[in-house]
């Protein structure tokens, strides 16, 4: 990434380009959210989420109705065991012999377990994968808070060098499931259009992610080094926008489709600004604009999580029902073999053995750095021990 400000030290390993040096791991943690897997975890699980901020257990079970019906599971744990198995396949299959653990930020198998499963099994260096895939305060900054916390709490600061793979929004791997699922959409939402006698009305291409406040999102990503701003004013925005983008200019069938960014997901305070528009109020919107089919692209998402299945797959598409638009929902990558191959191409862009040096990407903004400078995420920066980054107080490298 060559249009961006940074800070380098070659001391630690790292180039102008936010890339580090390659490295022999131990092993790989693949490392997530999280989520309750029964009724009596639900409340725990959300306050480990939202701790630190004294939110009563009262307003938690406010917020819970959409783990509570669906048995208190969130899917995210099975899916994450799936995951880690396709991955362990594909790195046996390029016969790479490197363990994959698996650890949460908010519920079993934590972090810090993890971490000490990992060391007492003889690791020393291992590389963290995070179901997560954008850049802003929750999607990475946070995890690599985590695994700083973690390595203090658990007394393996200095004895377990943790690093991450970079963020991979616009990698190969990520983005052509999605091109095979909008693919897909688009003619069910049409052939579904021409069943009512409607082939030729407008269809319209949302791609949704998880709105996050606006706060975070100017403060994601390192400042570009012209002086310019991102693409919708935040790095966040902008790798959505040009995702999208990438997946859109891959479907010849797409071409003079409509499409935008909306969000979902909101939470918090309602006086704090979050990014919009909701896809619920952009919906009712199409609508009253004559547009009668949609395709629902969850880009935000690795898996089919409970904000999927809930926000999208439950009340995104009631609108949908309610407003008479023909609509279908695009999968997200979970364990799709060209994702699970890009995951462990990730990996290998960072291993001494079996590296992949030349770099994937389908967006200008790409590839992204592994490392990140002292400007990402400023408005959180120094409150806790982080890995992977420059103003990192735990896991990089000595002078």
């Amino acid at each position: 990434m060559t249009t961006a400000e940074t800070n380098f030290d070659p001391r630690a390993g790292v180039d102008e380009n936010g890339r580090m040096a390659p490295k022999n791991y131990d092993a790989i943690i693949l490392a997530s959210f999280g989520g309750p897997e029964g009724q009596e975890d639900v409340i725990p699980f959300l306050r480990n989420v939202t701790r630190g901020r004294g939110i009563p257990d009262e307003r938690l079970e406010e917020v819970s109705h959409h783990y509570r019906a669906n048995g208190g599971i969130s899917p995210i744990n099975a899916q994450n065991r799936a995951l880690k198995a396709a991955m362990e396949a594909e790195l046996a299959r390029r016969g790479i012999e490197l363990p994959v653990l698996w650890g949460n930020r908010n519920w079993a198998p934590f972090i810090a377990d993890t971490f000490r499963e990992a060391y007492d099994a003889g690791h020393r260096r291992v590389l963290a994968v995070t179901t997560s895939a954008y850049s802003c305060y929750s999607s990475c900054r946070q995890y690599r808070e985590d695994f700083g916390v973690a390595l203090v709490e658990t007394g393996l600061e200095g004895k377990l060098e943790v690093d991450k793979v970079r963020q991979y929004f616009d990698h190969p791997g990520f983005v052509e499931p999605f091109v095979e699922g909008v693919r897909e959409g688009l003619a069910s939402v049409r052939a579904d259009l021409a069943a009512k006698g409607e082939a030729d009305a407008p269809v319209h291409i949302m791609f949704a992610t998880h709105s996050i406040p606006m706060g975070d999102a100017e403060a994601a990503g390192p400042r570009l080094a012209d002086g310019a701003e991102y693409d919708g004013g935040s790095a966040y925005v902008a790798q959505h926008l040009a995702t999208g983008q990438a997946v859109l200019d891959r479907i010849p069938e797409a071409a003079g489709v409509a499409h935008s960014l909306v969000y979902q997901s909101r939470s918090g305070a309602p006086h704090v600004p979050w990014l919009e528009p909701d896809i619920n109020d952009a919906l009712e919107v199409l609508a009253a604009q004559g547009v009668r089919g949609v395709v629902i692209v969850p880009l935000g998402f690795v898996s089919d999580h409970m904000e999927v299945i809930w926000d999208l797959d439950t009340e995104a598409l009631e609108t949908c029902g309610k407003l008479g638009l023909a609509a279908a929902r695009v999968p997200t990558p979970g364990v799709h073999q060209k994702f699970v191959a890009g995951l462990v191409d990730l990996v290998c862009e960072r291993t001494a053995e079996h590296n992949i040096a030349e770099r994937a990407a389908t967006t200008q903004l790409g590839p992204w750095m592994d490392v990140c400078f002292p400007n990402c995420c400023a408005n959180r920066r120094g409150e806790k021990p982080t890995v992977a980054g420059m103003d990192s107080t735990v896991g990089v490298p000595a002078p």
